[in-house]
């Protein structure tokens, strides 16, 4: 059986067809700065040359409409029709209590993502293009939503309850949910088997990092806290994100003038690493900019470095102790200044980084000296390869 999953990210567009009887890739791709300058897209399937396609994405759709020519290509695509694709595996971002696990599509649960686009306002949106892009394009193939949430669904009150009050909860369910639950649980196990240990035995931190960033407290194999709340706005400075930030700015600025859509549409898409540098969302970019002394992308830097830094911390505390730190994602894989300077306050812990393994991308490794008491490592995620195996036991 063929899966094909969809990441849809609020920049960025992640492919796999993977043959699920071995689970072999027999495609991926990536689509990245969507409705940025410089929309690319990369494809690359084995034994066959990468392929990458410059061009203006200024949407989902449009990404995912090349996805699927890429797929079918002559030259460079895998199957013949997209008749071949016998089931798709999507990525949802929110899924509030409704949802706390996988679930098959259908019109039902459609309308409830729809319902909880006002809680993910950069993420579902994106997600539901996809899944209904999906959709027409490939009727026949059953659909199937996994869940950022579900793994967040083991925190305790005291962790994802918010001190308002409890009839707000009870009423509309306000608290904290998490997100990237995929890819923190994905890495996790793959953390203990390189550690060589039990994932019921350790203490984890997992750093998810990219335009959009969360650290999720793992203990015992169980989320116990994270840094999104009630929706993926809350917790670091992200690409275009605040994260945490006095919650009484927002009545401030209503009455300077600014409507609550103004306010939201500032914390959400103009803030971040774009709102503090005035360059980009790009991560890239802006460590680009701050390499050529501008002061104010290295400023958007430092307070990146500075609120990752300071939620290890807290989750240390949480945990009381911590075995292992884990960086993933496209920025906690490959940006080796950034996890150096993460890491170069946390020397109280008896963190040492290496700086020779430091300097790898990409790959599942080690990058803390023997002597550190805390083991850093650098895991590529994979959340499609979850989200298939998911996608696989709710068709069959």
């Amino acid at each position: 059986m063929n899966v094909l999953v969809i990441n849809c990210g609020s920049s960025s567009l992640k492919y796999q067809l993977l043959d699920m009887t071995n689970e072999e890739v027999l495609a991926k791709g990536l689509v990245e700065r969507i409705g940025i300058e410089g929309s690319i897209l990369v494809h690359e399937a084995p034994g066959q040359e990468k392929v990458k396609l410059e061009q203006p994405m200024k949407t989902h759709k449009e990404a995912l409409n090349l996805v699927m020519a890429a797929l079918v290509d002559p030259n460079h695509g895998v199957v013949k029709t997209l008749g071949e694709i016998s089931a798709v595996g999507h990525r949802a971002v929110h899924g509030a209590e409704t949802f706390s696990d996988s679930v098959v599509i259908d019109d039902a649960v459609i309308k409830s993502l729809e319902e909880c686009s006002e809680l993910a306002p950069l993420h579902n949106p994106a997600n539901l293009i996809g899944i209904n892009a999906c959709r027409e394009l490939l009727p026949n193939a059953p659909m199937v939503a996994v869940f950022d949430t579900a793994f967040h669904q083991t925190l305790p009150g005291e962790a994802f309850m918010y001190p308002l009050p409890y009839e707000l909860y009870e009423k509309f369910k306000i608290r904290k949910y998490g997100f990237h639950g995929t890819s923190h649980k994905f890495v996790s196990l793959a953390a203990a088997k390189l550690m060589g240990k039990k994932i019921e035995d350790l203490k984890l931190i997992s750093c998810h990092l990219g335009n959009g960033a969360s650290l999720c407290a793992i203990k015992n194999g169980k989320s116990v806290d994270t840094s999104m709340g009630l929706t993926p706005l809350a917790g670091l400075e992200m690409g275009t994100r605040c994260g945490d930030i006095d919650p009484a700015i927002i009545p401030f600025l209503v009455n300077k003038g600014y409507s609550v859509e103004e306010v939201d549409n500032i914390m959400n898409k103009k803030s971040g690493v774009l709102g503090v540098s005035g360059i980009s969302s790009d991560f890239r970019d802006v460590e680009s900019a701050a390499d050529k002394g501008d002061k104010r992308a290295q400023l958007a830097l430092d307070i990146f470095h500075y609120r990752v830094r300071t939620t290890i911390g807290a989750y240390v505390a949480a945990m009381d102790g911590v075995d292992g730190i884990i960086f993933t994602a496209g920025l906690g894989e490959n940006s080796t200044t950034s996890r150096a300077a993460i890491c170069s306050g946390l020397k109280y812990f008896g963190i040492v980084l290496n700086p020779v393994e430091n300097s790898k991308r990409g790959q599942a490794t080690i990058i803390s000296e023997k002597e550190s008491k805390v083991t850093v490592m650098v895991i590529p995620t994979n959340e499609e390869l979850m989200i298939a195996r998911d996608t696989l036991a709710l068709v069959k």
